[in-house]
């Protein structure tokens, strides 16, 4: 965070009344010493209104004097010039714009410098006396009689020099400056500084005073460095890692759900069905037909681990893979039945062996049990492809030819969930024209707000995937499927296994 644009000041202000008490003794003082005993020598004039210093009674007319006294007096009123001047000059050695004034000083200097018809002394500063800097910047309103603080070239009633943030006076030794306003230096932090969305507490400085924090590309979720090694869980759908007021359900082998994602999870085979068939329709309403009936599972991460050991082909996606499309015999452990809730866990999972038997080129798809229903059909859309292609007759493509024309496949169909208006895509312009029927086949009914944003975020998952294959591989097919359709990519992979340029 830039500090360019924020001040932190030290002693903004000094709490207390300028000595008038004691600038009127000294001015006491002084006229003593230079008047004892001149009244009676000279005697007093009549004809002049008596002058009254501060809220003692005490009077002095102006003398007649000779051409000697005239002299004389002369030099006693430079004298009592200088002294006020010194006395004024001492209250101004407190810093510029930092101090408490009585509007009785001013009067006090004015009384006595009308008495001897003279203007200000040249040895006091001019911006002492100023009426206009009486002008509350809080108010508006005349400060009148009374104290108050000058601070920042402004003046102000003790009361309304306030935090912009709170509303209360600042009356503390320290205050924040930012934008032209003012700010207790809590409540500035409370509005600039950062907090950790996990733990709700300030994101602490590094070594070099800087803050320094961690933030989810999608999701903008600021966090505290520190998280993403002290064993805080993350959401195994969305990523987002646990905040302290809400907790995350574990699935048992090792993963987490976050709450938003458990609204729509998919939790065991028989839930998933119905999805798997309506994207095997989205197949067909773009002429991509899969005629032979390829199981279906939902597992756990282990047995989804111990099927990838097995499998003697394919690429997969790390650190985990999700999906695979099985081509080997294998006896796979399935989610027969979906578990309960207890607590901030599931539990009375049914589990089912099943032996996995090869009728084709594909034995089976198998897919992580718990994941929502958007990344879950990503999941279903993108293993179909690689049973398409391997039931189609495309052999031998590289893994980046073959991941990326699945991811966009899944992409495709994302699209085609979350976003109405790619429902007619171009791409797919080789589709029947039933296929706007199909395409929302998979509809379950209107999608929350939530579930819609998880959509967004799937899709932005595929499309900025870092890694050779997948990402590098999606957005070179994308590419060939924008510029010449699906189906002429397709053909130019089987001919040629690439894409076109």
């Amino acid at each position: 965070m830039s500090s360019s644009s924020v001040n932190h000041l030290s002693q903004p202000c000094i709490y207390g009344l300028s000595s008038y008490a004691e600038r009127k003794s000294r001015f006491m003082k002084w006229l003593s010493k230079l008047f004892k005993g001149g009244s009676s020598s000279r005697g007093i004039t009549s004809g002049h209104q008596p002058q009254f210093l501060g809220d003692e009674n005490m009077v002095w007319r102006a003398p007649v004097r000779s051409l000697d006294d005239r002299s004389r007096a002369n030099k006693e009123k430079e004298e009592l010039d200088r002294a006020i001047a010194l006395s004024l000059a001492e209250d101004l050695k407190r810093p510029q714009g930092y101090r408490w004034r009585s509007d009785h000083d001013e009067d006090l200097g004015s009384s006595l410098h009308g008495n001897l018809n003279s203007p200000y002394p040249p040895y006091a500063p001019r911006e002492y006396y100023p009426r206009s800097y009486t002008i509350c910047g809080g108010c508006n309103r005349e400060i009148g009689t009374g104290n108050y603080l000058g601070c920042m070239g402004t003046f102000f009633h003790p009361d309304c020099f306030r935090c912009h943030a709170c509303g209360s006076p600042i009356t503390e030794f320290e205050f924040s400056l930012s934008g032209g306003y003012s700010y207790h230096k809590s409540c500035f932090k409370e509005l600039a500084h950062p907090k950790c969305e996990v733990c709700d507490q300030f994101i602490p400085t590094n070594g070099a005073g800087l803050i320094e924090y961690r933030c989810h590309p999608f999701w903008s979720q600021k966090y505290c460095p520190s998280h993403e090694y002290d064993k805080t869980p993350r959401c195994c759908s969305c990523e987002r890692l646990e905040s302290r007021s809400a907790r995350y359900i574990s699935l048992g082998d090792g993963r987490s759900l976050c709450l938003e994602c458990m609204e729509s999870a998919i939790m065991d085979t028989g839930d998933c069905q119905p999805l798997y068939h309506a994207i095997r329709d989205y197949y067909e309403g773009m002429n991509m037909r899969i005629d032979q009936q390829i199981p279906m599972l939902l597992v756990e991460r282990q047995a989804l681990n111990e099927a990838i050991e097995g499998e003697k082909q394919g690429f997969h996606h790390m650190p985990e893979t999700r999906g695979l499309c099985l081509s080997e015999e294998q006896t796979v452990t399935s989610i027969l039945r979906r578990p309960r809730f207890g607590g901030h866990s599931l539990v009375g999972m049914t589990r089912q062996p099943q032996k996995l038997t090869r009728k084709c080129e594909v034995t089976a798809i198998l897919v992580l049990y718990g994941l929502p229903r958007l990344l879950t059909g990503a999941i279903l859309a993108h293993e179909l492809m690689h049973a398409w292609l391997r039931l189609k007759g495309y052999r031998n493509l590289s893994p980046q030819v073959e991941e990326g024309i699945c991811q966009v496949l899944s992409h495709l169909w994302l699209e085609s969930e979350v976003m109405p208006e790619f429902r007619n895509m171009p791409s797919t312009s080789a589709a029947s024209s039933s296929s706007s029927s199909t395409w929302s086949s998979s509809k379950k009914g209107a999608k929350s707000r939530i579930e819609s944003k998880l959509g967004e975020f799937f899709m932005h998952q595929i499309a900025n995937d870092a890694s050779p294959a997948y990402g590098e591989g999606f957005r070179a097919a994308n590419a060939a499927v924008k510029k010449y359709g699906l189906r002429r990519t397709l053909d130019h992979i089987r001919e040629n296994r690439s894409f076109p340029e």
